[in-house]
């Protein structure tokens, strides 16, 4: 469902906020010569210790721009001309910079500024993503806000998140935070891409996002994400009942704008989301793709389990408790899960009963393919 709200009915959504994950975007960072925008950054640090002397709110940056300004410094091809090579030695280079920046500018308010490298497999093993988050309250505790970004200098394209966004939200996961701020060279979501179409409406708030009916574009800027990662970043957040928040922020002091303004886009949090299903909702490394009946999809809504009789279509290969998203027939994403055979066994069971299972697979049959405790729906 998409709320028809006034911007000024917008303007209190860190209200019970407590701990806050703000991205920043590359198109905000580095400017289009390459350099980065230093008064800009400096007025985005100064909104954080406004937030957390007059709201009481911690902070954790998630902050992009890396490979941008290494790029420029290194003098290596732009993006679409670049080897995997030098793109890590451009993250290299210019994650160096970025640090110190920060850390230079935090200073100037007497704060204290520490950074955290992540990859996708940190946040995706349950137990590198619990140390993440343990080292995340311990700074906060600590009086140091974490800056966190992908250690680009190391992933390759099979095992990175491709866009901050998605890492902002399972960042909030990690940090037990309540709300995601995106700040991005857009005024948040509309119906289609309005330099396109001058006609395409705004949304303000967004509850149900399996309700939304609009055109995605591509990319908005130098970064790797766009319009339709943001979406996905917001499905991860509300799913772990953390509300996200696209926010333009190409003018100075973009976080007090937002919260005194509210201009953008609010994806409102789910309800009841315990810690463990927060986290399969937010998993990214998704090897299968399971299609069910009408039957099926009515059982999940009303809580229970997945069962093989009801699953119609079996894609991907994975093994025994890897990811998988649940469709319906109409191609409706509704569920993400960990599955409880490996695909091939997933194939032979498909749309069989449970007293046809034991035939095929040669043992007796588990008691779901996706079991409800290992499942949330989306």
């Amino acid at each position: 469902m998409v709320s028809a709200l006034t911007d000024l009915d917008t303007s209190h959504h860190f209200a019970g906020v407590k701990r806050l994950v703000v991205k920043i975007g590359s198109a905000l960072l580095v400017s289009e010569a390459g350099e980065v925008e230093r008064y800009w950054i400096a007025s985005v640090i100064e909104d954080i210790e406004r937030l957390r002397k007059e709201n009481g709110i911690d902070v954790v940056l998630v902050a992009s721009g890396a490979v941008a300004l290494g790029s420029n410094l290194l003098d290596l091809p732009p993006r679409d001309k670049r080897s995997l090579e030098d793109s890590q030695a451009a993250a290299a280079a210019g994650q160096i910079i970025l640090s110190g920046l920060f850390s230079e500018l935090f200073r100037s308010h007497r704060r204290r500024a520490a950074q955290i490298l992540v990859t996708l497999d940190d946040l995706q093993d349950r137990r590198r993503y619990l140390n993440a988050s343990a080292t995340i309250d311990r700074l906060i505790s600590l009086g140091a806000t974490p800056i966190i970004n992908e250690n680009d200098s190391v992933t390759t394209e099979a095992i990175r998140f491709g866009d901050n966004d998605r890492l902002a939200a399972r960042v909030a996961q990690a940090a037990n935070a309540d709300m995601v701020l995106l700040l991005s060279n857009v005024d948040g979501l509309f119906t289609e891409d309005p330099r396109k179409n001058p006609d395409a409406k705004h949304l303000p708030v967004v509850d149900d996002i399996g309700s939304l009916n609009v055109k995605l574009g591509a990319s908005t800027g130098p970064g790797s994400g766009g319009m339709g990662s943001k979406v996905e970043a917001a499905r991860i957040a509300t799913a772990s009942g953390i509300s996200l928040a696209i926010a333009d922020g190409q003018s100075p002091n973009p976080v007090m704008r937002y919260r005194d303004q509210g201009k953008g886009t609010l994806f409102t949090a789910n309800d009841d989301v315990n810690a463990r299903k927060a986290w399969i909702a937010g998993k990214i490394d998704v090897a299968g793709r399971l299609t069910i009946d009408e039957g099926a999809e009515k059982a999940l809504c009303e809580g229970n389990s997945l069962l093989a009789a009801g699953v119609t279509d079996v894609d991907g290969e994975f093994a025994r408790g890897a990811s998988v998203d649940i469709y319906s027939k109409d191609g409706i994403l509704l569920a993400r899960g960990l599955i409880s055979y490996n695909s091939g066994e997933s194939r032979q069971i498909a749309g069989k009963r449970n007293d046809a299972q034991r035939d095929l697979l040669g043992y007796a049959p588990r008691s779901a393919i996706v079991h409800r405790n290992n499942m949330v729906l989306l």
